[in-house]
């Protein structure tokens, strides 16, 4: 039976945090109406508590960090679905296909037994998340910049890019309450549903964009864009046609993504030049949990320094669309300087782009 959600440390580690995680994805996925995904991560969940043996299932509940900001059961999710994506173990698609009365422990379990050398390689890194539809968020805030003064040509920084799909923003078409932005008819088209008053309706220009990944995903590499398929809850069927059309843009033109940790890659890039006229913009979505804590200082302390010598001329900002832990939500925050360079929240966001609650 799955239980409600529980608003725990992300941070914590230690007996008992491991289950927790686990139920709380199931909570969140039923939440989410991704029904399929609760009923694998419920199965993995019953495997670890029962004392199911092996080296994988050992491994999960011997977890030495914090299962929740590490999204422990996601990434067990990520592989159990890749096996599913390469029709490698049959019985899983009666899961999959969301039918009733299968035993889904009993079809997990043997998954795990069949493919368990497979699916270790899956707890060594965080689930690549990577969505395009969060890109509507990054221009409502553009707007909402350009309208409080600051240059309307961006030049973009994302950290946690995984395979640079975001910084394909330039190439999609955005209509954020009726407000018209991007090219016509554009690789890709975002109309979230939106509440509130809409966005600042101002023109705006991506000068260029770059990012970062301590792991980038290569989209040309098949191999590499199925481990990204892997993670998209397969109840989202949208986000596989989005996946597939932003593969044949990098295919074009490849994202300018390098391998480098967060920090690093923000105070190397705060350190070059900034063009008069253009707003040095920092971004990321979803990624901030998996930063470790010294990152999040180093790339704080950077953008605050950078901050206090931004001018009018040559501003800097910082978007952030992040969960709260305590509120269960994700939020969109955005800093800017010159100014006093405090958080301003501009709204609550579907984590992939299907809803923008506009709050300013």
């Amino acid at each position: 039976m799955a239980k409600d959600y529980q608003f725990i440390d992300v941070y914590a580690s230690g007996p008992g945090i491991v289950a927790a995680a686990f139920d709380n994805q199931v909570a969140y996925c039923t939440a989410s109406g991704a029904t399929v995904t609760a009923r694998i991560v419920a199965a993995l969940r019953d495997l670890i508590e029962r004392g199911e043996r092996g080296k994988l299932l050992d491994a999960v509940r011997s977890w030495p960090g914090a299962p929740l900001a590490d999204a422990l059961p996601l990434r067990l999710a990520g592989g159990i679905h890749a096996l599913r994506l390469k029709g490698a173990e049959p019985q899983l698609e009666s899961i999959y296909t969301d039918q009733s009365g299968v035993d889904d422990v009993a079809i997990v379990a043997a998954a795990i037994r069949h493919h368990e050398a497979e699916l270790l390689p899956w707890l060594d890194g965080p689930p690549q998340t990577n969505e395009a539809g969060r890109s509507a968020n990054f221009i409502a805030a553009m707007l909402w910049l350009a309208e409080q003064g600051l240059p309307p040509r961006f030049q973009c920084l994302e950290i946690g890019s995984s395979a640079g799909i975001n910084l394909m923003l330039a190439r999609y078409h955005y209509e954020l309450a009726g407000v018209q932005v991007g090219p016509e008819p554009g690789a890709m088209r975002f109309e979230p549903k939106w509440k509130g008053n809409p966005p600042p309706d101002r023109q705006i220009e991506i000068v260029s964009t770059k990012g970062c990944d301590v792991a980038p995903v290569d989209l040309t590499d098949p191999v590499q864009a199925l481990r990204l398929k892997a993670y998209i809850w397969p109840e989202h069927t949208v986000r596989f046609e989005r996946m597939d059309a932003a593969i044949t843009e990098a295919a074009k033109s490849p994202p300018d993504l390098v391998q480098m940790n967060a920090a690093d890659f923000v105070e190397a890039e705060l350190a070059k030049p900034q063009e008069a006229g253009t707003t040095r913009l920092l971004m990321h979505s979803i990624v901030w949990q998996y930063v470790p804590e010294d990152q999040q200082a180093r790339v704080t302390a950077a953008m605050e320094a950078a901050g206090a010598r931004a001018t009018a001329a040559r501003p800097l900002a910082w978007i952030s669309l992040e969960a709260n832990r305590v509120l269960h939500v994700h939020e969109m925050t955005v800093r800017h300087w010159p100014g006093s360079g405090e958080p301003q929240l501009l709204a609550r966001a579907h984590p992939h782009g299907a809803s923008i609650d506009w709050l300013v």
